[in-house]
């Protein structure tokens, strides 16, 4: 771990926010060798961050035990050259376990998930976060997304909570963004972190970017390092033509083939993996692969954009 306080490393990232998948043997149990390879790999081909085991690492599908030893791996793999930020999400009592479990593993961060399950009120929430960001010395990053949903007096009261220093949207209510920004931006200005969390987020990124939601997560970077970096440098300086071609002959076309199925989010993004020569194994049940046709399609699309890349040399 370094002593520069992770806002400050997460706030100018140098490159794309991975969210690396998490390995599976083919027993189903997870594969470490595999994971940190993977993890390591992302770290040099650009990584500003490890997001590890959060949505794309299939938090909901770890055991305490496995979700231990995956940050313990993404710590060692990346060796300190990038944050890891660990997921801690379910109830209250169990969130607080993982966050205090991934603070023990070495990570720099938590992203925390939605409680599980139950629709609570703005104070119930409030509460929740408060109680883990209490329960470790790591800054706390809040997702917003499913059932957990602020207004915009509910961020503010998060940015000024002690130790919780962003927020990320998985929501997609650009109208509530902009009202939450500019309402933390009055009301408890500072250095609060905003990112957009969207599936594929790279598709909405120019709309965030505009109303201060400088960061994105980006789960094509685990298949498509190369594309994911050549649309952040794109956005990073202003070549919107760049952008624009990445997005009508790349990502547009993603985005419509992840729509083909319920939990392609994740389960799609292993399929480029294990398409560009890494086995991390299959999603975890109650996700579901893909079909043999939306593979396919996905094969010849990772094909076309890095044709696109060549194009723009």
């Amino acid at each position: 771990m370094t002593s520069v306080p992770l806002a400050a490393r997460l706030g100018i990232p140098s490159g794309p926010l991975f969210f690396p998948v998490t390995a599976y043997a083919p027993d189903g149990s997870v594969d470490l060798d595999v994971y940190r390879t993977h993890v390591r790999r992302g770290v040099e081909s650009g990584a500003a961050a490890a997001f590890a085991c959060c949505g794309t690492g299939e938090f909901h599908a770890l055991t305490p035990e496995e979700f231990e030893a995956c940050v313990r791996v993404a710590v060692e793999a990346v060796d300190g050259r990038v944050p890891v930020v660990a997921g801690a999400g379910y109830g209250t009592a169990l969130a607080v376990r993982y966050a205090r479990v991934a603070e023990a593993a070495g990570a720099d961060g938590l992203l925390a998930m939605p409680p599980y399950l139950v629709l609570a009120g703005q104070e119930g929430l409030l509460r929740h976060y408060r109680e883990v960001a209490a329960a470790t010395a790591l800054p706390v990053i809040v997702y917003q997304r499913d059932n957990a949903v602020f207004t915009p007096e509910s961020v503010v009261a998060l940015a000024r909570t002690d130790g919780i220093i962003g927020f990320k949207d998985g929501l997609g209510d650009l109208d509530l963004m902009q009202r939450i920004v500019s309402a933390v931006r009055s009301e408890a200005p500072g250095d609060f972190l905003y990112f957009n969390g969207l599936p594929t987020a790279e598709q909405t990124q120019l709309a965030y970017r505009a109303i201060g939601v400088p960061l994105y997560s980006s789960a094509v970077f685990c298949f498509a390092p190369e594309i994911a970096l050549a649309f952040h440098r794109a956005l990073e300086s202003g070549d919107m033509a760049t952008a624009h071609r990445l997005l009508d002959g790349f990502y547009r076309p993603f985005v419509e083939l992840r729509a083909q199925g319920r939990g392609y989010a994740v389960a799609l993004v292993k399929a480029g993996v294990r398409l560009r020569g890494l086995d991390v194994g299959e999603v975890r049940p109650p996700l579901n692969e893909p079909t043999e046709e939306h593979v396919k399609q996905l094969a010849e699309l990772i094909e076309r954009g890095y044709a696109l890349l060549e194009e723009n040399k």
